[in-house]
């Protein structure tokens, strides 16, 4: 079940760059200001792209943890 984990590692490799690419889309919305609703609906879109990020990095660690416990 190797293949199981390097997988799971990859796929929350992924999720983990999509996190940190959250951080910098947040970072750069305070920055380039705006009316408080437009930097509002950037955020917004920030948290769900936040989630989709988390969740698959969620499924990465469940390959990960599967492919211990089955090798």
């Amino acid at each position: 079940m190797e293949w199981m984990i390097m997988v799971g590692a990859a796929i929350t490799l992924v999720g983990v760059a999509g996190l940190i690419w959250c951080v910098v889309l947040a970072m750069s919305a305070k920055k380039t200001g705006g009316t408080d609703a437009e930097i509002k609906a950037r955020l917004q879109r920030v948290v769900v792209i936040n989630l989709g990020a988390l969740a698959i990095s969620a499924i990465g660690l469940m390959a990960v943890v599967t492919g211990v416990i089955l090798s």
